[in-house]
């Protein structure tokens, strides 16, 4: 029996990736990654080759059940070059993995309709922030059909997503995705985005990852990213987690320029951000760029930590990167 095997990838367009897929025909199910076989693409079309020398490499590195076609598996990809090295849009393969690091990200986006929010009218604005988040009945609450489909999507899909709610903003919504191993939980989300648009196309509506969709007195789409290692996890100690804290401050800049393009329109100092040019981190504090969670401090300093500057539309490897790269210096 034919398989179908949806291979995908990014590709290189800037400040962030856009997701590109494809598909290939196979004899059978491939028992494993290791079955699936390397293939190529025009990498003229996608900002990643010039024409005259224009074939790029996909190697597969993840793969999961497709619940939205029969007989077939979504195959997430590395690019590489020609000669087999990394291609340079390839964030994947720009770290080295560490399994102890664990992750959780909390995905905002905007759901829109032609070109405003969902649930904003065609003239004007919806009444002002408040009954939104979290919110059930048609007066405040937009989209959840959507919604729904692309949670039983990613579940029948085996990717680790741990919640939904509706957002702060009218038409906002969020989803929360856990996953041990730095790359295994960045896999997750991209296939998750990847669910996320796709499923968008059923609905004729557009998955916006702007973190200021709306100008104006709005809450911008962040992707709070929670982390912990062993030591956090274990050994605790309000010294040690202040010491992390003290070490991410250091390295603001470097982090604040891989967190995704247009966070200074999200970063102002308001709607739950610290400004993006300043530094702080403080226990159950969502206006600090490092929130200490509450449990955290509970359970003897021990648990996790959140680092709420990542912008919605943040590339999670570039991310994960940054925080092992301050974790370990």
């Amino acid at each position: 029996m034919s398989y179908k095997l949806e291979y995908i990838w990014l590709d290189g367009y800037q400040p962030e990736p856009s997701l590109r897929s494809k598909t290939k025909i196979v004899g059978s199910e491939p028992a494993s990654i290791e079955d699936c076989p390397e293939w190529s693409f025009d990498g003229s079309s996608t900002e990643q080759a010039e024409g005259s020398s224009s074939d790029c490499l996909l190697n597969p590195v993840k793969m999961i059940t497709d619940p939205q076609r029969n007989n077939a598996s979504l195959v997430l990809c590395e690019v590489l070059n020609a000669d087999g090295s990394p291609h340079a849009s390839n964030g994947r393969g720009q770290f080295e993995d560490d399994p102890d690091l664990w992750i959780g990200f909390e995905q905002e986006y905007t759901i829109m309709q032609n070109g405003k929010p969902l649930g904003f009218p065609v003239d004007g604005y919806p009444g002002p922030q408040g009954p939104y988040y979290c919110s059930v009945g048609s007066n405040n609450c937009v989209g959840r059909d959507i919604v729904e489909d692309h949670l039983d999507v990613c579940l029948e899909a085996d990717l680790s997503v741990t919640g939904i709610n509706a957002e702060v903003m009218k038409g906002q919504w969020e989803y929360q995705l856990f996953g041990k191993g730095a790359k295994n939980a960045c896999d997750d989300l991209w296939l998750s985005r990847y669910l996320l648009h796709r499923n968008s196309e059923r609905y004729d509506v557009v998955i916006e990852l702007h973190p200021k969709p709306i100008k104006g007195d709005w809450n911008g789409s962040g992707m709070h990213t929670n982390f912990s290692t062993t030591a956090i996890r274990d050994q605790g100690g309000e010294d040690f987690i202040k010491d992390i804290c003290e070490k991410f401050k250091h390295r603001h800049d470097d982090h604040i320029a891989a967190y995704g393009s247009d966070n200074d329109q999200r970063l102002t100092g308001l709607h739950e951000t610290q400004s993006i040019d300043q530094f702080s981190y403080g226990v159950s504090d969502r206006g600090a760029s490092i929130r200490i969670p509450i449990g955290t401090v509970q359970n003897d300093w021990k648990g996790y930590l959140e680092d709420r500057r990542p912008a919605s539309n943040a590339d999670p490897y570039k991310v994960v990167c940054e925080i092992l790269a301050t974790l370990r210096s």
